[in-house]
């Protein structure tokens, strides 16, 4: 999941009861032991790896479909954007996979960027197909969340994106990780290039990764129907307390920027709930959501939420469409848009076959051999449903790394786990 958004920055401020920080263990120096406080703060200054301010990076633009034409609403994002961060001398290249909603410019892949950069790797970082500029410019289907589908776009976008760039970077072989669903996304990327032998990747590493990408929303959702509720008038009433917490977000007299030690400044004044953190992630999953949904449906033109042959403009009120989508779930999605337009391609798929097909489990024969790739998650990851931290262990046995804290992505820029990481890509 990408790092909160400034409207999810908002919901921090809800009425607060003392929940307790973490005591620090051993080797790994990680503040919170509460997985949704870890999920929403992330990792504060104090603890994170000594990465370099600045990289030099570098963005690019690609035109992955010559005959796309690009809805007017869409027109600040024409070209699927992408970025690079080189060596000057010959040295290997790591390419990032952005997270569920996230940008390849989101703060988690800065990180990353930062990380491999400064261990002496080239890093070209590329956006999730459910981000909005990937589906308007790369998504084959237009309708992301199928993970094959969105894999098969993902590598296409890869090696275009080298292409843009080879004759700028000299490169010795080839990496590939991602984290939350880009992690997920890099075991399939890795089965398909095994096949197609573009990159021949030499090590993977999944950070984060869901099992089951159906599981995983349904869970991230639930948490925000737990804490709103579903009586009519229920989310209007939500949003307003949302927008009425913004005016107490931050105080003028300290510096305006939204990164974890915001979060940390915010949290340590007034420490919200383990129920408003629920919603609050709950919250920005349905931001990114949103996004996605109307994205999907304008590119496609199906109807869910704009009526078919509607144009929207430049210039368009998006707002009731704005409204509209944030009250869709990815529930609301699958059962009225997802499943139904893959069942129109193939009569024959059952629901339950489209669900496995979207998780790690499909695979997991190969994913037992695949040795050059590797797994890291955290035993508290709030994606994972029941039974799946044990289904991770044991598909990869030692090639498992298992954070006893940090929820979900919440310590990717902790000194040790950037430290792993980092030595797992050198060793």
């Amino acid at each position: 999941m990408k790092r909160l958004s400034l409207m999810v920055l908002w919901l921090l401020l809800f009425p607060a009861a003392m929940l307790h920080a973490a005591a620090t263990t051993g080797a790994y120096d990680y503040p919170f032991v509460n997985a949704y406080e870890a999920t929403v703060i992330g990792t504060p200054a104090i603890y994170q790896a000594d990465l370099p301010e600045e990289v030099p990076v570098k963005d690019y633009s690609l035109t992955v479909f010559e005959d796309r034409e690009i809805p007017d609403v869409f027109w600040y994002s024409e070209g699927l954007k992408f970025s690079l961060v080189r060596q000057k001398e010959r040295a290997p290249l790591i390419f990032v996979i952005a997270g569920t909603g996230a940008s390849y410019q989101s703060p988690k892949v800065k990180g990353l960027q930062k990380a491999f950069y400064q261990a002496g790797f080239s890093v070209i970082s590329i956006s999730s197909p459910t981000h909005m500029n990937f589906i308007v410019n790369a998504s084959t289907t237009k309708v992301p969340g199928h993970i094959v589908h969105d894999s098969e776009d993902l590598y296409r976008v890869m090696e275009l994106a080298y292409q843009k760039v080879a004759d700028r970077v000299d490169v010795s072989e080839f990496y590939l990780t991602g984290y939350s669903l880009g992690g997920t996304q890099a075991a399939f990327l890795t089965r398909l290039d095994e096949e197609r032998q573009v990159f021949n990747f030499k090590k993977v590493l999944m950070i984060n990764p869901s099992v089951n990408l159906f599981n995983s929303v349904g869970l991230i959702d639930q948490m925000l129907a737990d804490t709103v509720g579903d009586e009519p008038g229920a989310f209007n009433s939500y949003l307003g307390r949302v927008i009425r917490s913004f005016a107490t977000a931050f105080d003028r007299n300290e510096p305006l920027d939204f990164n974890e030690d915001f979060l940390y400044r915010v949290y340590k004044k007034k420490i919200p709930t383990e129920t408003a953190l629920e919603s609050l992630i709950g919250f920005s999953f349905r931001i990114s959501s949103s996004n996605m949904v109307f994205t999907s449906d304008v590119m496609s033109g199906y109807g869910l939420l704009v009526p078919p042959g509607t144009p929207l403009k430049q210039t368009t009120s998006l707002i009731d469409y704005l409204g509209a989508s944030l009250r869709i779930s990815f529930q609301d999605y699958y059962e009225r848009y997802f499943y139904p337009f893959y069942h129109s391609q193939s009569p024959a798929l059952t629901s339950a076959e489209l669900k496995q097909q979207m998780s790690l489990e499909s695979i997991a024969p190969y994913l037992r051999k695949a040795e050059k790739i590797a797994m890291m998650t955290n035993a508290d990851d709030l994606i994972l449903a029941p039974g799946e931290i044990e289904f991770l262990r044991t598909t990869f046995g030692e090639r498992a790394t298992i954070w006893p804290t940090g929820g979900h992505c919440g310590n990717m820029e902790q000194k040790d786990v950037v430290a792993f990481m980092v030595n797992y890509f050198k060793e």
